[in-house]
């Protein structure tokens, strides 16, 4: 018996995140007073009482969640990790619980992240699409024909489950061929461009040079990483791991299959919602799922 600590990436914010955390922990709330500080405005204003619109604005919705995800961890009493993962932005989230980099440095990562790719999506209109009730194959092999514009898998959710990136132009024309290929849906998301795709390139290399200048620590425990799916505990290689992953589609399907097969028989998701725990339930029935509450 082994357990998965699972943090969450971008989509899973709400207003009101984090505030119980703050009023009721005294660690919790100097944490967050210190993002505070480091980000230069007051985050905890727009996380607990700002409105939808505000969430939504990268800057704010990357460091929001890795906030809520890392200090739930940081203030868990029972936090004792055999392995850890991160769905995209989580990979920040579980290296910091995983003892990999500090809670400081990880913001300012992210933070760094975050700015980067508003930058690169201005850059080029893009976006992304959710594809439902098709195989992984067939999907990657459809985006592969498309010639009116870039589209690659960007994130291979659970089986049947599989959201694609590229530019406007040809994430239409992939949608349009994954219908007729029986796709049941083929479903246009309200992102602001095309992460873990080719057009993330101006912010990999943005974020590239951030990584190299912040302090690597051996995690506690394996992660593992959405690139490669694969248990990593080699500081260089995580390292290049989360650079590759601004470009490279998020293995989830693969990174959980891989977690189970090493033993992890229970997950928990630390952080908002609980998109993860339906996720790994889709992928192995078996697993057993809860909340860091």
């Amino acid at each position: 018996m082994k357990t998965a600590y699972i943090f969450p990436g971008q989509g899973a914010q709400f207003v009101g995140m984090g505030k119980d955390l703050y009023g009721n922990n005294e660690q919790a709330k100097e944490l967050f007073e210190r993002a505070n500080e480091i980000l230069g405005f007051r985050i905890t204003d727009l996380m607990f009482s700002g409105t939808d619109e505000d969430l939504k604005q990268t800057r704010v919705t990357q460091p929001a969640i890795f906030l809520h995800s890392v200090i739930k961890a940081l203030t868990l009493s029972s936090f004792m990790p055999d392995m850890v993962a991160g769905h995209s932005l989580g990979e920040f989230s579980a290296l910091v619980a995983a003892k990999a980099i500090s809670f400081e440095d990880g913001l300012k990562l992210v933070y760094a992240r975050a700015m980067a790719m508003q930058k690169a999506c201005e850059m080029e209109p893009s976006t992304m699409a959710a594809v439902l009730g098709l195989e992984d194959e067939k999907v990657a092999e459809i985006c592969a024909t498309v010639s009116t514009g870039i589209v690659v898998p960007a994130n291979y959710n659970c089986p049947g489950q599989l959201v694609i990136s590229g530019s406007m132009e040809g994430i239409q024309t992939a949608c349009e061929l994954l219908k007729a290929a029986g796709a049941k849906r083929a479903l246009v998301l309200q992102v602001g461009g095309a992460f873990h795709s080719p057009l993330m390139e101006p912010a990999r290399i943005e974020l590239a040079s951030a990584i190299k200048n912040t302090v690597f620590n051996e995690p506690i425990c394996p992660i593992y990483q959405n690139v490669n799916a694969q248990a990593v505990i080699d500081i260089e290689a995580i390292k290049e791991n989360l650079v590759a992953q601004l470009t490279a589609p998020v293995r989830w399907t693969q990174s959980v299959q891989a977690m189970v097969a090493d033993g992890a028989t229970d997950f928990v998701e630390c952080g908002p919602g609980n998109v993860l725990q339906g996720l790994v339930k889709k992928i192995h029935k078996e697993a057993i799922t809860k909340s860091a509450e």
